[in-house]
């Protein structure tokens, strides 16, 4: 989630039992809500390679948890006594140590919980497992997370004696959010064959799970996946035993504007399809029919592999973004002098803001390469 949203959580939860623990629990909740995000410093040292190489990495991991917590207990330790020193003022009840640290450790938890629903991912197990996890239940940014976290803190400005009550009522609605939002997910999911239409391939050997059809019919092989089945990556490549192309997965990723509104993307083993999906689709509530024509609103994007990506996927830049990149679509341009350019662009951030029928390649999430004639590396750069 983005940093106004891990802050107002913050916020909230200073105005539950959390705050008997003491003067400095606020501070402590606010910057221990926002410490793992200190991973930004990477891109101040590095560029954006080193950032994307170490974002929500080890700060969003095990040792991220106990060593994030006890130094924003520690600094807000030091900065109560330099302030206490600077304004002398009659004895308050002041958190101990011990208990801003646990209260720290909770908020930097709760900041990876929070992330782990959205698309984008974190790495929980970092630094001992580097690969990436997400539910996909929620986008980076909630504005409606967003304004309930808002009116919360606002109703609780105008009483100051019913702030706990706001408080709990907004994490209620939060959690409820959350829940709703991966029923939702849930739904999208069984209802993307339909959507997919007669060209979906069948699922590739190698693939073990998928995803169910809205009528209770598995689509060509494919299981469906659990509620809460989680996803990661990266993965080993799967190839089509026939030649023809074959359906690895499908996913559903949530969008800015509805909870009810997703874009599905088929990953098959040459390419991608993407669609917009409406689970409010009143055609969706209809029988299946032969008359469906979901599948004529598709956007399709080639992944095509030559022996020149390959030897650009062994660039630094380039094997920082398929380690990062969920769906990593590949296309390479060939040049007169017999030199190649590769480009790889995650599928995830690709599209309009409102529709997928108004593609853009996405800025911070595309990479080149551009190799001579012979193979060496002349340029390699992550940007448009």
């Amino acid at each position: 989630m983005d940093n106004l949203t891990h802050t107002l959580v913050a916020a909230t939860l200073a105005r539950t039992p959390l705050a008997r623990a003491g003067r400095g629990t606020l501070p402590a909740l606010i910057v221990a809500s926002n410490a793992p995000d200190a991973d930004i410093l990477a891109a101040l040292a590095g560029g954006r390679v080193a950032y994307l190489e170490w974002h929500r990495g080890i700060t969003h991991g095990l040792l991220g948890v106990v060593v994030l917590g006890v130094a924003s207990a520690g600094l807000v330790s030091l900065g109560r006594l330099a302030l206490d020193r600077a304004r002398p003022a009659p004895r308050r009840h002041n958190a101990s140590l011990g208990m801003l640290m646990a209260v720290s450790m909770i908020a930097v938890v709760l900041h990876i919980l929070m992330d782990l629903p959205t698309s984008y991912g974190t790495r929980i197990l970092s630094p001992f497992d580097w690969r990436w996890f997400s539910f996909d239940w929620l986008p980076i940014i909630d504005v409606y997370l967003l304004i309930a976290l808002v009116a919360g803190l606002v109703f609780g400005e105008l009483s100051k004696d019913a702030r706990p009550r706001f408080a709990a009522i907004v994490l209620a609605v939060m959690a409820a959010n959350y829940g709703g939002r991966a029923a939702v997910h849930q739904q999208a999911l069984a209802l993307a064959p339909r959507l997919l239409g007669p060209l979906l391939p069948p699922a590739c050997d190698a693939v073990a799970r998928g995803f169910g059809r809205a009528d209770g019919h598995e689509p060509r092989g494919l299981s469906r996946a659990p509620f809460f089945a989680i996803n990661e990556w990266p993965r080993a490549p799967v190839a089509s035993a026939t030649g023809r192309p074959c359906l690895i997965e499908i996913a559903a990723v949530p969008t800015f504007v509805s909870p009810f509104r997703w874009r599905v993307i088929a990953h098959l083993s040459n390419g991608y399809e993407l669609h917009d999906l409406d689970v409010l689709d009143a055609r969706f509530r209809a029988p299946a029919s032969a008359g469906d024509v979901f599948w004529r609103r598709s956007v399709r994007y080639p992944d095509q592999w030559m022996p020149a990506t390959f030897a650009a996927a062994r660039t630094h830049t380039a094997a920082t973004f398929l380690g990062f990149s969920r769906f990593p679509a590949a296309r390479t341009f060939s040049d007169p002098q017999g030199g190649a350019t590769v480009r790889w662009s995650d599928m995830r951030f690709v599209g309009g803001f409102l529709t997928v029928d108004a593609p853009s390649p996405p800025t911070l999430f595309n990479v080149f390469v551009r190799l001579d004639a012979s193979g060496g590396v002349v340029q390699e750069q992550m940007g448009r």
